[in-house]
């Protein structure tokens, strides 16, 4: 597992999910919350009450009498509900106004599965480090879109209510993840000063020791998605005022981050960094949401999409000397617009081909296991890290046992894969209730 990896920006640039977080000088990580969060809708009840039956008249030809019609009950089958998403509202994710909506009620089971599919492949890149996971599923452009879709539902109600909501929803995990890691670092020589309030509201990267970096690194995502939320209001006026400029106007940031100024080397430095980088992404959630790729001509948005494709992979690859690797998560502008061009197609193909992934219900366990994904996504995302870290001591005392070291890959990747999988089921199990809590609900075991 390759946790070093060079970063240029310095303090700037630390990539956590989408990115490996791992090396270099003190960097500020990101991370899914993962990611975003669908919105339950209220659950909606239909009055299926008895009709009389229609006063016989007289029979046409004469034929047999027929025996009173029976009138069936109207079965009501109800869809399985997930559990609310730890970044969700009471409302759930729901189809841009101008397109038909399937069903009347239920979740958006073709987002939840992206969402759980993003976190996999986070835990995946943080045990194997292959630089090739971010082109093939660039998760964190994936969550922040995600995000953003559901931001501009919820702001439909007025936006004090929905920050405090969201803030409510992710604070509270933070708060109980963090005082492990502070108490880890605290009890291995770790002298904090006054930054140590960014472990209070992560607007900034939290700081730490060496010790514990490898697990608070992660949390680059955490402070990008709050300051996303705290500027959701004022970019979704000024998206609405010119949709398509704004949405091509948000690549700029990081064409001039990465062409004419740097940006200060500190923690609004870092944070603009990645604002910049997933900000196409965010205002993309917009326009999903407002039906803008919907109205938006197939071919333009396909060969828009293949364009921002080509020209992150391109950049990618062809500075590889320059970051010595073409990993995304080394390279900003290549997870720009790569990520851009990857999110416009899932967005634009749920819109124009109305996916919805409704046959997930037929599947019963796999439902089951994107509801929990979606319901602990901030619980996984955070405990994942430490789950890994424990996983090696763990194996490593497995080797004393002679069954252990004759039958077990002790020595695979994937055998610490799967041990980093069983431990960060436990931690869902152990500490997944505090986002029940956050979210004023009652606590459970498992959604």
């Amino acid at each position: 597992m390759t946790w070093d990896q060079q970063n240029p920006y310095q303090h700037g640039y630390g990539y956590g999910y989408d990115q490996n977080p791992y090396g270099g000088q003190q960097q500020y990580t990101q991370h899914p919350y993962p990611q975003q969060q669908q919105y339950p809708q209220q659950q909606q009840y239909v009055d299926y009450g008895y009709t009389p039956a229609p006063e016989q008249t007289a029979p046409l030809p004469p034929v047999e009498p027929e025996p009173e019609p029976v009138r069936e009950p109207v079965a009501v089958v109800e869809e399985p509900r997930p559990a609310p998403d730890p970044r969700s509202e009471s409302e759930s994710e729901s189809e841009p106004p101008s397109e038909p909506k399937p069903r009347s009620a239920g979740r958006d089971r073709y987002f939840d599965t992206l969402r759980a599919v993003a976190l996999i492949r986070v835990v995946t890149y943080h045990t194997f480090g292959w630089a090739w996971c971010g082109m093939v599923f660039p998760s964190m452009g994936i969550m922040f879109g995600l995000a953003g879709t559901l931001m501009a539902k919820s702001l439909e109600r007025p936006a004090l209510k929905v920050v405090k909501s969201r803030l409510r929803r992710l604070l509270p995990p933070f708060w109980f993840w963090g005082f492990f890691v502070v108490m880890a670092m605290l009890i291995h020589d770790w002298l904090p000063g006054w930054q140590i309030v960014y472990w209070v509201v992560p607007l900034g990267d939290p700081p730490g020791n060496a010790w514990g970096e490898q697990a608070w690194e992660i949390l680059w995502y955490l402070r990008t998605y709050l300051w996303f939320v705290l500027l959701s209001p004022a970019l979704l006026w000024v998206f609405r005022k010119a949709p398509v400029p704004v949405l091509l106007a948000s690549l700029a940031p990081i064409l001039v981050l990465n062409f004419v100024w740097s940006g200060p080397d500190n923690r609004f430095g870092s944070a603009l960094w990645d604002l910049s980088t997933y900000l196409f992404c965010w205002i993309l959630g917009f326009a999903h949401r407002d039906g803008v790729l919907q109205r938006m001509k197939p071919a333009l948005v396909v060969v828009g999409s293949l364009a921002a494709l080509g020209y992150g992979g391109w950049y990618a690859f062809s500075h590889q000397a320059d970051f010595g690797t073409y990993d995304l998560d080394e390279n900003p502008l290549a997870q720009a617009f790569w990520s851009a061009g990857f999110v416009m197609l899932l967005m634009w193909a749920k819109a124009y081909f109305k996916i919805d992934f409704a046959w997930l219900a037929r599947f019963k366990k796999l439902d089951r296991a994107v509801t929990i994904f979606n319901a602990r996504a901030v619980t996984i995302y955070l405990w994942h890290e430490i789950a890994l870290i424990l996983a090696v001591p763990l194996i490593d005392q497995m080797w004393n046992v002679p069954a252990f070291e004759k039958w077990l890959p002790l020595d695979s990747q994937w055998f610490m894969f799967g041990v980093g999988w069983i431990l960060i089921a436990v931690f869902v199990v152990l500490c997944g209730w505090v986002e029940d809590v956050a979210a004023k609900k009652k606590p459970k075991l498992l959604p």
